[in-house]
């Protein structure tokens, strides 16, 4: 198995690429033209959700179980054929998670993992990785807590990458690669941490 350096990875988020496997389990790096991102400041949780969220139907974690996270989104997909997320590239973000950089927000329901999301975080970006769902609406609920996260934290930048229908519903739009590298390089600037306990008061 070829992992890839944690020093790599984070070289290339702060280069405006980032690796993906492919079914042979190549792995090859990307930086797409137009880039998605998801603006913080103007996200707002759908009208369906709001019930969901006022009921607390699931309980949030933040990097109690990033690995498994990481599995939960390389599990098939009914509108995809095979995935990019190989064992490669789990171990590779385990190890990046284990050195504070790499983190995941987890939906629970009876103590069981049904939703989450991962992500890298470097100073005043989020770098947005996969999401998955075992239940309706746990990664929905997953990425609410993510934004208040960002927002309490001060990050001024989430990247999403592609532009898909999922990322769409969060509010996530285009722009061209050479705006993104832009907003990269003054977020990167930024003296911001991954601190989840500041969503303890609204949990």
């Amino acid at each position: 198995m070829s992992v890839i350096s944690t020093d790599d990875i984070l070289n290339g988020y702060i280069n405006g690429i980032f690796p993906m496997a492919e079914a042979d389990g190549s792995i090859y790096w990307y930086s797409p033209n137009p880039r998605a991102i998801i603006p913080i400041e103007t996200y707002k949780p759908s009208k369906s959700l709001r019930p969901v969220l006022n009921k607390k139907y699931f309980e949030i974690k933040v990097n109690a179980d990033f690995e498994g996270v990481m599995r939960g989104c390389s599990g098939p997909r009914t509108t995809e054929q095979g995935t990019w997320i190989s064992e490669e590239i789990i171990a590779s973000y385990t190890a990046l998670h284990e050195l504070g950089y790499a983190h995941s927000v987890e939906a629970y329901r009876s103590d069981k993992l049904v939703g989450g999301l991962y992500g890298v975080s470097i100073n005043g970006v989020f770098f947005g990785e996969s999401m998955f769902s075992r239940e309706s609406n746990a990664s929905k609920v997953a990425f609410h807590y993510l934004i208040q996260l960002l927002r309490l934290n001060r990050f001024a930048l989430l990247d999403t990458q592609f532009i898909n229908d999922n990322v769409l519903r969060y509010g996530a739009i285009e722009i061209p690669r050479e705006d993104y590298l832009d907003r990269l390089k003054g977020a990167l600037k930024l003296k911001r941490r991954f601190n989840a306990s500041v969503l303890e008061d609204i949990l």
